[in-house]
C-alpha cells in the first residue's frame, strides 16, 4: 500500500531524514519508535507532504504522492492525528463526529468507547477520551492509512490498555493500514506488530519487540535508554 523509497530531507546542514526506506501492506500496523530527533515526525510530515523530500519516491497504491499537497494526499485516504488533541470544545461528542463527516454516529460512538458521552460538550471529557474522539473522527473520513503520533501520551494505564484494544479493531474490521510514532514501550510491546527504529535520520532495524530488544544497535541507540 506504502512505499517509502529512499527518502531524503535536510534542513540547512541537518539530515532529518537520511535515504529512508519502507513498505506497509493494506492492513498492516507498523510503529516507529527511536529517540526525540531522530526523524520520526519529519517522516511523517514527507508521507503526509507537510514537507517535500529532497530525494526519493513515496507511492501509495502505486500511484506517486511525492509532493503532492497535504489536501490532495489526505483524498488519496491518508490520514494523520497529532499527539495534542484537537476537537471542538463547544460541539457535544456525537455533533464532532457529525462535523467530521461520520455517516454511523451511533456506531462509531459504540466503537469507541463514548456512547455514553455522546450528549456531553467534547470539552468535559478526560483526556484520554478526548484522543478518543479525535480518532473517531479521523476514522470518521474513512481514511485507508492513519498515522498516529504518540496516541497513548498522557493516558492512563488503562485507558492505554482499553486503546491498544481500539486501534486493533480498527485494523480488523475496516482494514486501515495503521503506522504510529510513540516512545511508551509497554504501549508498543502491546501492540505486537512490526517495529521500525530510526537514529540520526536513518532506520537501523525493523522488527518485533522482542527481536529489537536483543538488538545491540538499537539497545545502544534507544532501548536502553528506555530502559533505563
Amino acid at each position: 500500500m506504502l512505499q517509502v523509497d529512499n527518502v531524503t530531507k535536510s534542513f540547512g546542514g541537518v539530515n532529518a531524514v537520511s535515504g529512508v526506506s519502507l513498505a506497509l501492506g493494506a492492513g498492516e500496523m507498523r510503529a516507529i519508535i527511536g529517540p526525540n530527533g531522530c526523524g520520526k515526525t519529519t517522516l511523517f510530515n514527507l508521507i503526509t507532504g507537510y514537507h517535500i523530500p529532497d530525494h526519493g519516491r513515496i507511492t501509495f497504491e502505486n500511484i506517486e504522492i511525492t509532493g503532492l499537497p497535504l489536501h490532495q494526499v489526505a483524498r488519496r485516504g491518508i490520514v494523520r492525528k497529532f499527539q495534542v488533541p484537537s476537537v471542538f470544545p463547544n460541539l457535544t461528542v456525537r455533533e464532532n463526529l457529525l462535523a467530521a463527516g461520520a455517516l454511523d454516529v451511533s456506531a462509531l460512538l459504540r466503537q469507541m468507547l463514548l456512547h455514553e458521552d455522546a450528549t456531553k460538550p467534547a470539552s468535559a471529557l478526560a483526556h484520554g477520551k478526548k484522543q478518543w474522539l479525535e480518532l473517531a473522527m479521523t476514522v470518521a473520513t474513512r481514511p485507508k492509512l492513519l498515522l498516529l503520533d504518540e496516541p497513548a501520551a498522557g493516558m492512563t494505564q488503562a485507558e492505554r490498555a482499553a486503546t491498544v484494544e481500539l486501534l486493533n479493531a480498527l485494523r480488523r474490521d475496516h482494514n486501515m493500514a495503521i503506522m504510529l510514532i510513540e516512545h511508551d514501550m509497554k504501549f508498543v510491546d502491546a501492540m505486537d506488530c512490526n517495529i521500525s527504529v530510526m537514529n540520526m535520520g536513518n532506520i537501523i532495524a525493523t522488527g518485533t519487540y522482542e527481536e529489537l530488544k536483543a538488538n545491540p544497535r538499537v539497545h545502544e541507540a534507544y532501548l536502553g535508554g528506555a530502559y533505563a
